[in-house]
């Protein structure tokens, strides 16, 4: 177990550092490997303590750079779908709804390809849309980086300024969905303090190291990663949701 516990703690590290440039994928590489030491809902609360101290360590770095006004556009819908979530974990079915996002994660890549050929562009009313679907999934499984990157990506075309952006967002939806999370769940989270505080320790660390890498990569590269992480969420919400 203790070997297995290390294997977390380097795969922490390493995706908190990827995520940075990304702007999600925490949640999707953590909560496969916590899953293995706990049960559902339980991982995706220790998850999403995780999650929240490695976003409150990014905005940290990367305050200066913020847009707040893309901050303002989606914040108050992150919330309150990431609220709604929280509440609704333990009574609604998962696995449909990470099919559904799974189908919109490799749909609307494809249609933001069109958009380039057709000469259209999503409104800016949708931005409210994908603000409260990524709350609302992040509050009900943790999985809201990508369906927020999907829309965030085309407003906000600086890296730095994306990497800031996203990171205050999560933010929003970790401080709106964790307390709803300990209210239900408080005993079980706290077992795993021990484990929760290396990890806590290992995202920050990663935190870091993306930052660094941030500024090394070109702004396409980051694009293109973001896309393609983007659909390979999808693919794999897929198999996790006819598995």
């Amino acid at each position: 177990m203790n070997e297995f516990l290390l294997v977390v703690a380097i795969g922490t590290f390493i995706a908190a550092a990827l995520t940075v440039p990304a702007g999600f994928g925490l949640s999707t590489v953590l909560t496969p490997l916590v899953l293995v030491l706990m049960p559902p809902h339980e991982a995706v609360a220790v998850v999403a303590i995780i999650h929240g101290a490695h976003n409150a360590g990014k905005l940290s770095l990367l305050w200066e750079n913020v847009d707040f006004t893309a901050f303002k556009r989606y914040g108050i819908w992150l919330v309150l779908g990431s609220i709604i979530g929280a509440i609704l974990q333990n009574q609604v079915p998962q696995k449909p709804l990470l099919g559904l996002l799974g189908v919109a994660l490799i749909v609307l890549p494809i249609l933001t390809i069109s958009e380039k050929w057709m000469n259209y562009r999503i409104p800016d009313a949708n931005d409210r849309i994908g603000g409260f679907g990524s709350g609302l999934m992040g509050g009900l499984s943790g999985h809201q980086g990508a369906l927020r990157a999907m829309f965030l990506t085309k407003r906000i075309p600086d890296k730095m300024s994306y990497a800031a952006t996203a990171s205050i967002l999560a933010l929003c939806v970790d401080f709106s969905r964790i307390p709803v999370y300990l209210l239900y769940r408080s005993e079980e989270v706290y077992s795993h303090y021990s484990l929760i505080i290396i990890l806590v320790i290992s995202a920050l660390a990663g935190a870091r190291l993306g930052k660094r890498w941030l500024k090394t990569l070109k702004s396409e590269w980051i694009r293109n990663g973001v896309m393609i992480g983007i659909i390979s969420s999808g693919l794999l919400y897929l198999i996790e949701a006819f598995s």
